[in-house]
Formats: structure tokens, C-alpha cells, sequence
């Protein structure tokens, strides 16, 4: 494994291994020159292949024929800024090992392991490579949206930003809450060279898979979503037995009135605003009378799934959902007002219906008392036929 060049009477020695430390003499006539090698050996756990959120592990060696020094190891990101890692305890000086944090996805690139000794002096970098197979999405995102509408759900892999050169596999499922059964929506896999392939694997969910959609992307399309669409969205990524996974949660909003319909003069309705799931602490649902008074103003309290509002005039009233004072989504919901006739049909109807059952209550009590005085007197003629037939007999027997 090694070479000498004869002009310059250097020499190269090739797969530097930690067992070529030592001293090296190079004798010329009566003239001898010693060179002592230090040699460092620096590995990085799952060959610098890691999926977003494991834990990367680097083991540094050195050997040397001299004593070996204490070393001052520092760590640089892919960004150039320093990284403080935990160094196991009870190592010899020939073996430092260093735990990192959990990796992100924008970990990927060539990192620096700067080692330095003043005595004997030492001042190298040693560079290596990370790469982290991930999502470019938040480890939890919350997507809102309003009853009936199209949602896309997308999550962005980072495989070709990296160029990973290995096959993966993975797989979306879906969860209504936090406890109950996942149902796998869709399966996919990329090959080594970069292509990918899905497949659809329920069909009683209505989804879609849209046919243009950006490379390295993991999509579906929900139409015309309601609160049964609502819950939490998983894709998952695995290699070699691993895995990790990103989280999307939908919240659906929706407004509705009671009574439904035009609100008559003098009458009260009830407009309510509801979401799927309780909101977070930074997040309420507020109702607003858009041509209104700051008066005309209802809020949810904190986690309140639910907002009602008492409405007794018509005009139109927008439901909002604020997500650290921004407004995420909304609603509108129209008042109308029912046209005069229909007011007086509605008082004729209800006048009239009091009149009819006063009508009713009153031949119910006539016909009772009518049936009451029939009663009485057939129990009158009843005893008058009796007392006849009984003075009959008595004058046969005269």
C-alpha cells in the first residue's frame, strides 16, 4: 500500500489505516531523517444515512507511537456554525465518541470535525458527509378548511435536493382522532434512481391522487370536504427497517342557522360556527355582523369547538377562525328578512291555529256536556219503565 517516488524521494503510503501510526525513517548515506505519524480515524453511524429525527453517533481514533494526547474536538454543521455534542464518559484517549442531536431534514450537507492538541501540536479538520431523508414539512402541521371546499394535502421529500442514491418505501394513512383505528390511504416507493410510484389502496374514501402535482411530492385532493374528512394525516417514510414520519391535522369549519330559513319580523335565529376539533390555545372562532356595530361581535373561549350568535335582524354575518390574531379561514352566512305577506301568512296562521283550537277545546266541551245530559236521561226513563212494570204486576195479582 505504498509508493516512493525516487526524484523527490517521497513517500505515499494509500488506505491509510490506524495501524500505520508510528515512526518512519528514511536513511541516505549517513544521513537520517524520522518522521513520526499520527493517524486519526473518524466514522460516522448508518454511513452518514439517516432518517429525520435519529440520532447520529461519530467515533474519532487516533494512534501514535508517541503518548497520546487529550484532545479538543470542535463540530461545524453543513452551515459553518458550531455544534455542541454530547461526549460519552469513561473513553481512553484513544477513542472519543460524540452523540448529536436529532437530525432535521435541513441537516443534510458536509460537516467539519476540527481537532486540535497543543502538545504535541496538532490543528486538522476532517470533513465528512450527512445525508437525512425527510420532509420539508413541519413535524405537525394544521390545515384548515371550510365545509365543501377542495383541500390538497401535500408533503415535500428531500431526496432529490440530496441525491440519495437508495430505494425507500412509504406509505399515508389517515386517523378521524388521536385514539382511533388508521386506515393506509395510499402506498408509494422510489427506486434508487429517483423514481416514484404510488398506489391508491381504499376506495370508499373519496380522494384523489392528482395526476400534475410537483416532483418529490406526496399529494391528495379531498372535494367538497366535510367534518368526516377531518382527523389526522400520516405519510411515512422506511428504509432498511426504519422510520419516520410527518403529521398533517385537518380542521373543518361550518356555519348553519336555527331555525333555517328567513327570519320573520319580530322572530330570533340562531347562527352557529363550528370546527372538527378543538382549537389550540392560540386559536378561537369569532362571529362578525359585516355591515354591523363592534356590538355585533361573538367570540369562542379558549378551546371551544363551537360559537353561537342570536340574530333578530337580516344582513350578513362572517364567521372567522383567528390563529394568532390572522384570519385563517371564514364563512359568510346571509340573513334574510321574510317578505311582509309572509309575516301576515305567519300571524294569520298562528291566529288562526289559536282560534281553531279554541273551537276544538269548545265542542269538545259542549259535545261532553251534551253526552253528560243524554246519559242522565236515559237513566231517568231507565228507572221510569222499571217503577211501570213493577205497578203492572201488582195489580194482576189484585
Amino acid at each position: 500500500r505504498s509508493e516512493i517516488n525516487l526524484t523527490s524521494k517521497h513517500l505515499k503510503v494509500l488506505d491509510l489505516r490506524l495501524s500505520d501510526a508510528g515512526i518512519y525513517t528514511c536513511e541516505y548515506g549517513t544521513h537520517t531523517v524520522s518522521i513520526s505519524l499520527h493517524v486519526f480515524k473518524l466514522t460516522i453511524s448508518l454511513d452518514g444515512h439517516f432518517l429525520q429525527n435519529e440520532v447520529p453517533k461519530l467515533t474519532l481514533m487516533q494512534n501514535s507511537t508517541h503518548p497520546l494526547p487529550n484532545l479538543n474536538i470542535t463540530l461545524f454543521n453543513n452551515n459553518n456554525k458550531m455544534v455542541r455534542p454530547k461526549l460519552l464518559q469513561n473513553e481512553t484517549p484513544q477513542k472519543y465518541t460524540l452523540v448529536l442531536k436529532q437530525l432535521e431534514a435541513t441537516d443534510s450537507g458536509t460537516w467539519m470535525c476540527h481537532i486540535r492538541s497543543d502538545s504535541p501540536l496538532i490543528n486538522q479538520n476532517i470533513s465528512f458527509d450527512v445525508k437525512v431523508l425527510g420532509f420539508q414539512n413541519p413535524d405537525l402541521e394544521r390545515k384548515y378548511a371550510t365545509a365543501d371546499s377542495t383541500v390538497i394535502l401535500s408533503w415535500y421529500l428531500n431526496f432529490q435536493q440530496i441525491k440519495w442514491k437508495e430505494g425507500f418505501t412509504g406509505q399515508m394513512n389517515w386517523k378521524q382522532q388521536e385514539s382511533a383505528t388508521a386506515h393506509e390511504l395510499l402506498d408509494f416507493n422510489v427506486t434508487a434512481r429517483g423514481e416514484q410510484h404510488e398506489t391508491k389502496k381504499i376506495n370508499h374514501f373519496r380522494f384523489e391522487i392528482p395526476e400534475s402535482k410537483p416532483g418529490s411530492t406526496i399529494q391528495v385532493e379531498l372535494s367538497k370536504v366535510h367534518f368526516n374528512h377531518s382527523g389526522q394525516y400520516q405519510c411515512q417514510l422506511a428504509y432498511n427497517g426504519r422510520h419516520t414520519q410527518s403529521k398533517i391535522e385537518l380542521v373543518v369549519m361550518k356555519v348553519s342557522a336555527d331555525p333555517v330559513g328567513p327570519l320573520s319580523r319580530g322572530a330570533e335565529m340562531t347562527l352557529i360556527c363550528q370546527v372538527s376539533s378543538p382549537l389550540p390555545s392560540n386559536a378561537h372562532l369569532l362571529w362578525k355582523h359585516m355591515n354591523g356595530t363592534p356590538i355585533d361581535i361573538k367570540k369562542s373561549k379558549q378551546h371551544e369547538v363551537k360559537v353561537e350568535v342570536k340574530v333578530s335582524t337580516a344582513g350578513l354575518w362572517s364567521c372567522h377562525l383567528i390563529e394568532d390574531n390572522d384570519s385563517k379561514i371564514s364563512l359568510n352566512y346571509i340573513v334574510e328578512e321574510a317578505p311582509v305577506w309572509l309575516s301576515y301568512v305567519v300571524i294569520g296562521a298562528s291566529v288562526g291555529g289559536s282560534i281553531l283550537v279554541f273551537g276544538l277545546a269548545s265542542l269538545c266541551i259542549i259535545s261532553g256536556i251534551s253526552w253528560q245530559r243524554r246519559r242522565q236521561r236515559a237513566k231517568r226513563m231507565a228507572r221510569a219503565r222499571q217503577y211501570l212494570l213493577e205497578n203492572k204486576t201488582c195489580q194482576c195479582q189484585q
